[in-house]
């Protein structure tokens, strides 16, 4: 069994590069954002932000894969069983094969579908499509390395995590920018830098996980496809997919009723919402230093542990967010400026931008709580927490933004933050009392 005790340089040295490396997944998006918006128009600016988003989440509904394997190896790993972490990469890696493939044959019906329900103008729309068409050939890559991902989480491996995505978005900022401002591609070079940038990173991630393919648990296969295993993992991935797809419905939400008031409110809470995303990517460190201690403590079946990584992983969170709110007071207005040239998209976004602001102290707790309940992989109350917390969004939004307008969906969405923490703690007591019988 692995047993080292919980401490704050232990919790720090996992959270530390995931809030660096992460903070650069968002900070891509922004570049994003930033580049089409040297156009000095709004459409371009509002389909990267549509196709992204998109794109996004639909690889982000199978994150189960990295979540998942996240809390189900650092389980195994506190119980020392290696063959198994082994045997559930594998699992992962062929799970995302075919889903990626999956969305690859799929794609025109689902854009379809996409656009259907989207309220977006045509000019936003036509470039959004080319965009998206283009993104989704990585969409193999993108899902595979989720699974990489997360073995390398519950490992403590957070250092080569550092390295993965600098190395990704280092090499896709750089693209855009050759790309879209030197070579003029537009809104298709943005989506061409990623897709490359993907792949790449995908190939760097299966070199960092070669210690997986030295033995012989990779091919195990009477192991990989034991049935019992397998039943475990689909529970715990089901209720974390459902969990996903709830939190997509919110945030596409989000951006769906802001292309419905315009294109340029829809850009300025497309920059808006970049923010948001750099504050939860930087303080969801905390929540996966979470995942991972709590998955092993989990396994370990200590108690005392659980706790301790609770409380200094909420700490530290909180920190983080205070510390997220006065960097975005004081540069909120610079960063606007620098990644749009448009005045109106400017003024647009001032005026929302008290709302981003307050994100991340209201935010941080449902952050790092959704890591606690993924290391103890407490999957079915993950889902239901998220059920009642896009119910609140939605009733939210019906109620506020015929009030307040853009601000009424501001609102709402911190509201549903809020929402989502309370649930979660309630559901906390069962996660401590489950060790003693794990």
């Amino acid at each position: 069994m692995i047993s080292r005790d919980i401490t704050h340089k232990r919790v720090l040295k996992i959270a530390i590069p995931v809030v660096i490396s992460n903070a650069t997944v968002p900070i891509l998006g922004a570049v994003d954002t930033g580049v089409v918006g040297q156009l000095g128009l709004a459409a371009p600016i509002g389909a990267v932000g549509i196709g992204a988003i998109v794109i996004g989440a639909l690889y982000w509904i199978f994150g189960f894969l990295r979540m998942g394997t996240t809390g189900l190896v650092a389980q195994a790993r506190g119980a020392g069983d290696q063959a198994e972490t082994g045997a559930l990469v594998m699992r992962a890696l062929i799970v995302a094969a075919i889903a990626g493939f999956a969305l690859l044959l799929l794609q025109l019906p689902i854009f379809w579908g996409v656009f259907a329900a989207t309220p977006a103008s045509a000019e936003v729309e036509t470039m959004a499509r080319s965009y998206m068409g283009i993104r989704i050939w990585s969409a193999p890559a993108a899902i595979m390395f989720y699974a990489l991902s997360g073995w390398l989480i519950a490992h403590e491996r957070t250092g080569a995590m550092l390295l993965l995505q600098l190395w990704m978005n280092g090499l896709n900022i750089g693209l855009d920018l050759w790309f879209v401002l030197g070579l003029g591609w537009g809104v298709e070079g943005v989506a061409i830098a990623t897709l490359i940038a993907e792949w790449s990173g995908f190939f760097l991630a299966l070199y960092l996980c070669r210690a997986v393919f030295k033995g012989d648990q990779w091919r195990d296969w009477v192991r990989i496809f034991d049935r019992v295993k397998i039943r475990a993992m689909a529970t715990v991935n089901g209720n974390i997919m459902l969990r996903s797809l709830l939190l997509q419905m919110i945030l596409i939400g989000f951006m769906f009723i802001s292309a419905s008031r315009g294109d340029v409110t829809l850009a300025a809470n497309q920059i808006l919402i970049q923010f948001v995303n750099i504050t939860a990517y930087g303080l969801d460190g905390f929540a996966i230093a979470a995942e991972s201690l709590i998955g092993v403590s989990m396994g370990a079946k200590s108690r005392r542990d659980i706790r301790r990584v609770a409380l200094m992983t909420g700490l530290w969170s909180a920190v983080g967010s205070l510390l997220m709110a006065g960097f975005f007071g004081f540069f909120g207005m610079w960063l606007i400026k620098l990644m749009a040239t448009s005045v109106e998209v400017q003024q647009a976004a001032a005026l929302y931008l008290p709302w981003m602001v307050i994100s991340p102290i209201i935010g941080f707790a449902s952050w790092v709580l959704d890591g606690i309940f993924i290391g103890a992989t407490r999957t079915r109350d993950m889902r239901n927490a998220m059920f009642q917390s896009a119910l609140v969004f939605a009733l939210a939004v019906v109620l506020l933004m015929p009030l307040m307008g853009n601000h009424g969906i501001w609102l709402a969405l911190l509201i549903s933050y809020v929402a989502r923490a309370i649930t979660l703690m309630r559901y906390y007591p069962a996660l401590e009392a489950a060790a003693d019988k794990s």
